[in-house]
């Protein structure tokens, strides 16, 4: 889109230009006055006045305007040679991006490696329809993304990526005739891009719906109330620590008047709220972007994956195509008991660098739901993992999220163990089913982690001195980095030894059978195969049934029965 600059750092230039122009005013002033009319001008006389009243009293107002012009003119060639140099193409294999003037880039996303598309559109943007599209790679700062464009096209380039990157289309061209395929759409202009952008910006902006975003409709609605509520709650820790700063600070004021005098209660009083006034400000600055992040969410299926959408002013939408999802763990804290809420996270490829990975701008999706209740997590589980069947949802839900039970299946710590996990050595374990790895773990804070066979990338064991004199083992759960950690402590010997080969044969089996990474091409192809043509109808005498006779020759063979209607 032509103004894709403006909003990749041309607004922060013109802001910056804006504050360099606001304090070196009078050098600029004196600069042009010098070069363009040194007698007519009595520069001296401005002494730092108001620039328009000494322009408009000089006859100044043709100089000022052309200076202003020309800035804008530069800005606007800036930005247009910025534009001209980015470019993106898609092809049957790959996404790639070309940019940069001076310093060029180009960068490849191969198709069959994409882990997820994210649509987001920054509130700015957002006004005049225009929105950002990162395919998500497989890899250390793998993301490519393409911004900006505008939001209609943006979906267009979204559902085509995801097309190709499940093989639809390339089993739908291959079925179909090659003179019946549509011609791409020509590009329209630049001015009809910002034309159509902006109208389109303006009346989604006024109805505030995304149609292509509430279309298939959420599996999950979320009230306002429990979502503000459970962040207050989450946050509720925070709020009893500072407050227990601001008691020490009162009481050490207090203290300090009885015994020193005012002066010094007054210092220990400032330095206290000096300490806990701007910790409190960041809590609730948390506080209030986690609420509005988790804002207008939705979660729903669509042929190429699940769909996910976060945000009241900056809306993010990402779609997390099959087989991409490598762990899932719903967890609740103790605080959340008394009103049965829960919370989904997964470990996926992000492709994000490691400098954005800590500092949380990759950690959006690995949330996808952020509170909910039983039937709430009974539905998200359905939908991130398919491989579940869907009789064993109840089963996992009382086994594994709130268990054990009756018959618990589990294998969990011996008692001689239990010192390493006083509260929860009943609950912490294992279980390989055939579908995944289910860990379950904590008492204060329930978890039960899933790691999908099809999917996970190895087993370890490990075993210290006190490990073995106790005769018990630690396991590790390794999968892709993320929130969710595969550790468990103080496993018999003999159930250590299991979870490996348990693991080793059901991971085999899975990764067999699995074909998530190519999740529509089967699919796609068999609606537009070739009708069969039925043979024509048999008019002659109808066929006599025999008992079948001795083996015939290999080099005669028998002769073919007739063709029945």
């Amino acid at each position: 889109h032509p103004l894709t600059p403006l909003f990749k750092g041309g607004l922060a230039l013109i802001i910056i230009a804006g504050i360099v122009i606001a304090n070196m005013r009078d050098r600029l002033i004196s600069w042009a006055v010098t070069l363009f009319t040194p007698e007519e001008a009595h520069y001296g006389d401005y002494a730092g006045a108001d620039p328009v009243d000494w322009v408009l009293s000089n006859n100044l107002i043709l100089v000022a305007l052309l200076s202003v012009l020309g800035l804008v003119v530069v800005l606007v060639l800036i930005f247009w040679f910025v534009w001209r140099f980015q470019q993106f193409r898609i092809t049957g294999d790959h996404v790639e991006v070309r940019k940069g003037i001076i310093f060029r880039s180009h960068r490849r996303a191969p198709l069959d490696r994409v882990q997820g598309v994210n649509l987001t559109r920054p509130f700015p943007a957002r006004i005049i329809g225009l929105a950002k599209l990162e395919v998500v790679g497989a890899g250390n700062d793998a993301n490519v993304e393409l911004e900006y464009l505008a939001t209609p096209r943006a979906e267009s380039v979204r559902a085509d990526i995801l097309r190709l990157a499940s093989g639809a289309r390339a089993a739908r061209t291959a079925a179909m005739n090659p003179g019946s395929a549509a011609a791409p759409a020509a590009p329209a202009s630049a001015r009809a891009q910002l034309v159509g952008s902006m109208n389109a910006g303006v009346n989604g902006l006024i109805t505030g719906v995304d149609l292509a975003d509430v279309v298939p409709e959420s599996v999950v609605k979320i009230p306002t109330g429990r979502l503000v509520g459970s962040q207050l709650i989450s946050g509720l820790l925070w709020f009893v620590f500072f407050g227990a700063i601001f008691a020490i600070a009162i009481g050490g004021a207090l203290i300090g008047m009885l015994a020193d005098g005012i002066s010094d209660g007054v210092v220990i009083l400032g330095l206290g709220l000096g300490m806990g006034i701007p910790m409190v400000i960041a809590v609730v600055g948390i506080t209030w972007a986690q609420i509005s992040k988790s804002l207008r969410y939705s979660i729903a299926p669509t042929p190429d994956g699940v769909r996910i959408t976060y945000g009241l002013l900056t809306t993010v939408t990402e779609t997390l195509p099959p087989g991409r999802i490598f762990a899932v763990e719903v967890t609740q804290s103790l605080l959340w008991r008394p009103f049965g809420w829960w919370t989904i996270k997964i470990n996926r490829m992000s492709g994000k660098s490691a400098a954005q990975q800590s500092s949380g701008s990759g950690q959006q999706f690995n949330v996808v739901l952020p509170v909910g209740k039983r039937a709430d997590v009974e539905r998200v589980l359905a939908l991130v993992l398919p491989e579940v069947p869907a009789e064993s949802i109840s089963a996992l839900w009382d086994q594994g999220i709130v268990g054990p039970g009756e018959g618990d299946t589990y294998r969990t710590m011996p008692r001689r163990a239990r010192w390493r996990r006083p509260f929860s050595w009943k609950r912490h374990g294992y279980l390989v089913a055939d579908f995944g790895l289910l860990l379950r773990r904590g008492n204060v804070w329930r978890k039960l982690a899933v790691f999908p066979m099809a999917r996970l990338q190895g087993v370890s064991l490990s075993q210290g001195p006190i490990d073995r004199k106790q005769r018990v083992s630690g396991a590790q759960v390794h999968t892709v980095p993320g929130p969710i950690t595969g550790y468990l402590s103080g496993l018999e010997r003999a159930d250590a030894l299991a979870l490996i080969d348990d693991v080793s044969r059901a991971a085999a089996e899975a990764a067999s059978r699995d074909t998530s990474h190519r999740w529509s091409e089967h699919a796609a192809a068999a609606p537009v195969a070739a009708p069969v043509t039925p043979p024509p109808a048999y008019t002659g005498p109808p066929p006599t049934l025999s008992t079948p006779g001795p083996v015939a020759s290999p080099i005669t063979p028998p002769p073919a029965p007739p063709v029945l209607p």
